[in-house]
Parts: C-alpha cells; sequence; structure tokens
C-alpha cells in the first residue's frame, strides 16, 4: 500500500483527477516528473481525444483514459506503452486498493446482473465479479477509487456487508457491462423465441456482417444477436474455435484458447435449437436435418478483413453439437520465418519448396498446425507467373492466389479424381490435402515424377513413419524414392506468456524425465516459466509456436528407401544426416525460454 493511502478515506469521488494519476505514475516510476508535468498542460487535448475515440460529446473521460491516450512509451521496454491497464495498476497502488484485470471469460453473468441494474452499473462504472455468498465478500470492480458513497448504496442495495471493492480498467467495466447486460437480455428474449426465420444462403462465401457492441441490445432478432455476439466474444479472446454443446438440462458454450478448451456460458436449453438453426442458416446447412452430420462454412467480415468459419454439426444425445473453426488470414497464412523453425530447418524447408519437382510432406495430428504450413508455403511459392492449384476436404480458407478445389465425394470428385483432371490445368504447383488412398497416392506420385512440385499431408505420428505409410498404400519404393524431396512432422506448443514469465531452475528428476539433454545454444539455456497473469488469464501460456522433426531425402536415405529398409535403418541414417526427434526439437523451445517444462512433456514423446 502507498504511504499516501491513509488519507485517501477523506477523498471524494470527484477528487479522482488527472494529477492523482500523474503523481502514482511517478512514484511508480513510470513517469518523470518533466512527463508528469507535460501531461497535466495537455489535459484538455487528451479530454478531445478520448471523445473523438468514444464517438459521444457527452462520454466522460476518467484521468487514466486522459493519460493512456497519448501512450506514453515506457523506459526501457521497446514497444511497450503506458496503457489503461498499467496506469490501472499503479493507481490501485497508490490508492490501497487491489488491481483486477477483468477476465470475460470469468465473469459471472448471472451475478452481476442480479445484483445492480444496467443503468447504475453504467452510471457509476461498476462490475459485480464475484462472491457475496457463503460469508464471502462481494468482490466489485470501480472505476474510481474514492466512490466511498458508492460502496455505501451498494450495502443498502444487495443487504451485504461485506463488499470489497477493485480498481479496474475503464474500459475493461464497460466491456463487462455491454457482455453482461446485453448477451443476458438478448438471451432472455432468444429463450421467448423457439425459431428465427430467413433467408437460405445462395453464395459458396456468404459474408456475415457483425453487429456491433450497441446493436447487441436491441429487442429485435435476439438469436441473430446472440451468435453474432459469439462470434464477435471469440475473436476478441483469441478462440480458434466455438464448441455449442448441448446437455440434459442447458447448453455449454466453450472456447479452444492456445490448444485448451474453456467453458465461458451456459445457455438455456430452450435457446440451444434456435442458435444452432441460425449457425446452419449462415453456413448454408440443412436446417431440417438433425439426424446426420453436416458441414458448412461461413465468412465473417470482421473489422475490415475476411475471416473463414469453418462449422460442423453432429448428433449427440441431447441434440446436435456444433464446432465452428475459425481461420483468421493473419494466422493461418503466414511469413516461413514467423512458423518457428529453426535456422537449419529453414534452410532446408526453403531448399524443398524452391525445387521445380518433387513430393514434400507434412505430417502430425489434427490440429498441429499442419495447414498453416502448407498455406505459408504456397503463399512464397505463388505469384502472377506461376498456377498453384491446391485440393482441399475442406477447403479451410479461401485464398485469391490459389485455385482451390473442394472434394465432393457425392458427385465422384475426389482427391484421386480432381488430382487426374489437375493434371490437364497445366499446374507449377499442387497441393492435395491429405493422401488417403492408393489412387491418390499414386497420382501425387505421378505428378511429382512428371515435373510438379506435390504438397500434402499425411496423418503418421513421426516423420519416418511416412515412408512406410506410402508404402501400405501400395507405393512402389523405388518409385518414392525417386520422387520424396522431404518430410516434416510438427506440433504445436503453448508458449510461456511474456509478460509472467520468470526464470526457473530443472531440478533432477525433471531432467531425466525429458529424457534428452539440454542443447547448447547461443546465449546459454534460458528455461522460463509463466506465473500467471491477466494478460494470459493465469495460465502462464499465451501463443503457441510450432515443433518439427524433419528430414531431407538426401542420396543415403534415397538408396535406403529404394531398398525397402526398415524404419530403423531409415532412422539411424536419417539421424546421422542430423535430424532432431520432435522431444529434441520440444527441448530446444525449453532451453530458449519460450515453452515450459510440462508442454514439452505434454505435447511429445521421447521416440
Amino acid at each position: 500500500m502507498s504511504v499516501a493511502a491513509p488519507a485517501l478515506e477523506t477523498r471524494r469521488a470527484h477528487d479522482f483527477t488527472i494529477k492523482f494519476v500523474t503523481d502514482a505514475l511517478v512514484a511508480e516510476k513510470l513517469l518523470t516528473a518533466g512527463q508528469a508535468k507535460d501531461l497535466l498542460t495537455k489535459e484538455a487535448q487528451a479530454k478531445v481525444r478520448v471523445l473523438k475515440q468514444a464517438g459521444n460529446d457527452k462520454y466522460q473521460p476518467s484521468p487514466v483514459e486522459l493519460v493512456a491516450v497519448f501512450q506514453v512509451p515506457l523506459v526501457g521496454r521497446p514497444g511497450e506503452v503506458l496503457d489503461q491497464d498499467r496506469i490501472t495498476e499503479a493507481v490501485a497502488k497508490h490508492a490501497g486498493l487491489r488491481y483486477r484485470k477483468i477476465d470475460p471469460l470469468k465473469l459471472d453473468m448471472n451475478l452481476a446482473a442480479k445484483t445492480v441494474s444496467k443503468a447504475y452499473a453504467t452510471k457509476h462504472c461498476i462490475l459485480a465479479l464475484e462472491g457475496g455468498t457463503g460469508g464471502l465478500p462481494l468482490i466489485v470492480a470501480v472505476a474510481n477509487p474514492f466512490e466511498h458513497d458508492l460502496l455505501q448504496g451498494l450495502r443498502r442495495a444487495t443487504g451485504l456487508t461485506g463488499i470489497e471493492p477493485v480498481l479496474s480498467a475503464k474500459q475493461d467495466i464497460l466491456k463487462g457491462i455491454a457482455d453482461v447486460y446485453g448477451f443476458k437480455r438478448t438471451l432472455a428474449a432468444a429463450a421467448d423465441e423457439h425459431s428465427e426465420a430467413g433467408a437460405g444462403v445462395s453464395n459458396f462465401e456468404q459474408l456475415v456482417s457483425l453487429s456491433n457492441a450497441q446493436e447487441l441490445e436491441a429487442e429485435d432478432r435476439p438469436i441473430i444477436q446472440a451468435v453474432d455476439y459469439l462470434l464477435r466474444y471469440a475473436f476478441d479472446n483469441r478462440a480458434s474455435d466455438i464448441h455449442i454443446e448441448p446437455k440434459r438440462e442447458r447448453s455449454v458454450v466453450r472456447l479452444r484458447i492456445d490448444g485448451v478448451l474453456h467453458d465461458v456460458y451456459q445457455l438455456p436449453p430452450q435457446v440451444h435449437l434456435p442458435i444452432v438453426a441460425r449457425v446452419k442458416m449462415i453456413s448454408r446447412l440443412d436446417i431440417s436435418e438433425k439426424r446426420r452430420p453436416q458441414d458448412g462454412r461461413i465468412k465473417v467480415d470482421r473489422d475490415g478483413r475476411e475471416v473463414e468459419i469453418r462449422v460442423s454439426s453432429l448428433p449427440t444425445a441431447f441434440g446436435e453439437k456444433m464446432v465452428l473453426r475459425i481461420f483468421d488470414p493473419e494466422t493461418l497464412v503466414v511469413d516461413i520465418a514467423r512458423l518457428g523453425f529453426e535456422p537449419d530447418e529453414k534452410y532446408l524447408f526453403e531448399s524443398w519448396i524452391a525445387q521445380p519437382h518433387g513430393l514434400i510432406l507434412v505430417t502430425g495430428p489434427t490440429g498441429s498446425g499442419k495447414t498453416t504450413t502448407l498455406y505459408s508455403a504456397l503463399k512464397a511459392l505463388a505469384g502472377p507467373d506461376v498456377n498453384v492449384t491446391t485440393i482441399e476436404d475442406p477447403i479451410e480458407m479461401v485464398w485469391d492466389g490459389f485455385n482451390q478445389v473442394q472434394v465432393q465425394p457425392k458427385i465422384e470428385l475426389t482427391f484421386a479424381s480432381a488430382l487426374r483432371h489437375i493434371l490437364r490445368q497445366d499446374p507449377d504447383i499442387i497441393m492435395v490435402g491429405e493422401i488417403r488412398d492408393p489412387e491418390t497416392a499414386e497420382n501425387a506420385i505421378q505428378s511429382a515424377l512428371t515435373g510438379h512440385l506435390v504438397l500434402s499431408t499425411l496423418h503418421t505420428n513421426d516423420s519416418l513413419g511416412a515412408i512406410g505409410r506410402l508404402e501400405d498404400l501400395e507405393v512402389p519404393s523405388f518409385l518414392l524414392a525417386s520422387s520424396l524431396l522431404g518430410v516434416m512432422a510438427q506440433r504445436l506448443l503453448r508458449k510461456v506468456c511474456g509478460d509472467c514469465a520468470q526464470p526457473v531452475q530443472l531440478v533432477e528428476e525433471q531432467l531425466v524425465a525429458l529424457g534428452v539433454p539440454l542443447p547448447l545454444i547461443p546465449g546459454g539455456v534460458q528455461i522460463r516459466q509463466g506465473q500467471g497473469c491477466v494478460k494470459c488469464r493465469g495460465t502462464g501460456y499465451r501463443g503457441r509456436t510450432a515443433v518439427f522433426e524433419i528430414f531431407s531425402v538426401t542420396p543415403e536415405l534415397r538408396a535406403a528407401i529404394a531398398k525397402k529398409a526398415s524404419y530403423e535403418v531409415l532412422l539411424v541414417q536419417a539421424r546421422q544426416q542430423g535430424m532432431r526427434n520432435l522431444r529434441e526439437a520440444a527441448v530446444r523451445k525449453l532451453a530458449q525460454g519460450i515453452t515450459s517444462f510440462e508442454e514439452v512433456l505434454r505435447m511429445t514423446s521421447k521416440d
């Protein structure tokens, strides 16, 4: 607690000024006295900026917003600035309050909505977060640390004596209020409407414009608003998948973030059917068909860019489960340098895709990032002088630089048949979504041998397993040896959060569990562990990176493959030429402080 804190008990709400905020920042050494003085002289200019951003002349900006709008750089932390979170945390310490970053995934909507009305919450900028039962104090987020009368009013209104204020950024509180009251009201209205009429979709790339935050509260079309809200909520929280799961007495919404599922909502059971119907309608699925699985897609306009969403429905014991997979161009198609390659791995991969012909394979389970790797390679290769054609099931994301073909078994448009016809289209580069059957394997090999660069995937646990898998698909060993350029297996590891990671030491038991020695890397070993913070929602992880097991088909390996050498012989050859297995590749990321010990064990095997 700041030494100034005891005197704060006598302060009133109007004492929360920009001067108090700058004093707090100077005390926490986030501003110099000169910078603070300069900001004070620009208060009127700051207010104009905030009102312009808010788009509302009647908006009452807080002192924290007035300071944050100038984006003052943090000393010694390139690229980082004084934002509302950092300023609010410093003010909380100076005011003797706890700081709380509001996690939208952990909001208790029922608690917040029943504590106070929306009008009251908005007027005083407060949000109930947790507690209030079982003798626990009610934790309430406030934007003004000096509104003591507000707390007295809350005690009278709720009948609770134990109310503990925590200081949160005003932008987070207002966003939470919109989430709680807007979505709850929408669900209440949706519960009274069991269906939502709408025209069918006639375009493969139906473009859906999401409603804005103000429209979420409209009384009309509540189901449309609820689905819009779920999509926007998933985008804001970096989710890769939305799961809408019917249960016996409720429907559960979960988001997959950095590869891990999080429960976020429990919906009234009567809302599940109309929400599923709305998702089906905008993804071109048959609304009347509830007994068979279906697949569809949506294209959504998100902040000026188009995001692809792949939709899957599956009949379960209590109704249809919907999964929406989000494919954002900013994360799905990236530069090869951002995929997570080590320098030697990047050199190998780029040498493969620079070849005029041959077969390149990427292996791994579902969700291991194979699509991102292939799309990123195709992006690097595509151009006005190159014909890039893909065969996918389904098309993950429509990209202008490629000619993309959707597999449709109902009309006998399979990987194999599409590949036969594509060869008549004068392609330079072909991407086959997956080699599943002997005919596709044979056509892919023939394409690679006749002057085309072919990229594809296989579902094998490691890279060398692809050799045996293709032999199982009846590919002659001599043809495989002649056409194969290289194989790469990959996995995705969660990265430790850069905001809360701390150096740690591995104990002897952990070193034994890894099964491989820590590598010698430039700068030395820097093992880190995320401690959990507001930016990573207490998980200690934020974002993911790929690790690779990669080998090129050298003359020695080519000869061994042609002779149908065993897996063990191929492994010895690959290791002699420097191949790292997935565990070793992951341990390199661990030694660089990128991922954690637990994540290495979770995602890789020692084989």
